[in-house]
């Protein structure tokens, strides 16, 4: 019988149908999301990085009462609450598949998670960070290139892909312009075990994002994308706005300010303390080169991103996207999307090999 090149190891490992990840955008991956994109084949992560222990505990509820597919969780280290956050994910795990992160966790905290069953799958954006990544013993690595959305690297994923395959053992996964039947197909060829989607999530019916922010999305051309360190002296890559054109003359006045207001609106979110809040910043630090107001501001983003997409205020945040948004006009259902990159991948790869067909996924 013949093989089916979409039941990766992805597939095998994480429990879901497809070799496709649903990533976790703060405010973005919600429960809904989660469930949606889950129940049609992809394996989707809830973004807890943005959330207190108390709504992540009820938010992971709430996708256990809606899907009983496994799913991901993501979070950081650095966020207040991390403590009480990996305990509820240990909690849960027996349908907490995996977990998905930056540069956070140490080897202790890894093998914590291995031991209870949940798979570790950061995402880097340098081939540096993805060796030391299996250095620590992760199970697989998402390689998102330099045209995914938010804080991104410069290398291109038709680069980096390769780069880290040649270099790691653990499977990986493709990210940054990922959005179609091409891409899987492409990823695939790669040598890579599937692709993740942010963006293209993101621009789904089962998105919370806001319809005046989701018609900004689907009005956007690639031009309208831009790539900035103004923000919080990293690569943020987002789409343009009048708050982004505000911040290519901020003074350095102005972006202590903007780190004070945007720390009180994280506060006031999540109940932290200052010093935790300060602490985060801290933290956030040992991972670079940021001075304090860029760790502070780097540590509040999300409560930008929630004002532009959530709350329906294009011109008073950040739309962090992916370039591939700029050829993006339709918002399908979670189902629909899923269904559409399957069916797409399956003709590519049978018109490359010469096969009259390709079977489903199990």
């Amino acid at each position: 019988m013949e093989s089916d090149p979409l039941h990766t190891v992805l597939v095998e490992r994480l429990g879901c149908r497809y070799p496709i990840i649903q990533t976790a955008m703060g405010w973005v991956s919600e429960p809904a999301l989660v469930a949606a994109s889950t129940e049609a084949g992809a394996f989707g992560f809830l973004a807890a990085a943005v959330m207190t222990p108390k709504e992540a505990a009820t938010k992971i509820a709430a996708v256990r009462a809606a899907t009983a597919r496994p799913f991901g969780v993501n979070f950081h280290m650095f966020q207040p609450g991390a403590t009480e956050i990996v305990d509820l994910i240990l909690a849960n795990r027996d349908q907490v598949r995996a977990v998905s992160f930056g540069r956070g966790p140490d080897k202790s905290m890894i093998t914590r998670f291995r031991q209870a069953g949940i798979l570790c799958i950061p995402t880097v954006g340098a081939l540096k960070h993805a060796q030391k990544m299996q250095e620590l013993g992760v199970d697989m690595i998402t390689v998102q290139g330099g045209e995914g959305g938010g804080h991104t690297g410069s290398v291109p994923t038709t680069i980096l892909l390769p780069q880290v395959l040649d270099a790691v053992r653990v499977p990986v996964i493709a990210a940054g312009g990922m959005a179609d039947g091409r891409a899987l197909a492409a990823a695939l060829a790669y040598g890579a075990a599937g692709i993740a989607m942010g963006t293209r999530f993101l621009m789904t019916r089962e998105s919370p994002v806001a319809d005046a922010a989701k018609t900004r999305y689907q009005k956007a051309g690639t031009d309208d994308i831009v790539l900035t360190t103004k923000l919080d002296g990293l690569p943020h890559r987002m789409l343009r706005t009048d708050f982004v054109d505000r911040l290519a003359t901020a003074s350095s006045l102005s972006m202590w300010l903007r780190a004070f207001e945007c720390a009180l609106a994280m506060k006031r979110h999540t109940g932290a303390s200052w010093s935790e809040l300060l602490q985060s910043a801290r933290d956030m630090q040992k991972h670079g080169a940021a001075t304090l107001p860029q760790a502070l501001l780097a540590a509040a983003v999300p409560t930008l991103i929630r004002r532009a997409i959530i709350e329906g205020q294009p011109e008073n945040g950040v739309m962090a996207t992916g370039l591939v948004a700029g050829r993006l006009v339709d918002l399908p259902t979670c189902r629909e999307l899923i269904d559409r990159i399957v069916a797409d991948a399956q003709t590519r790869i049978a018109a490359l090999t010469g096969a009259n067909t390709i079977g489903s996924a199990a």
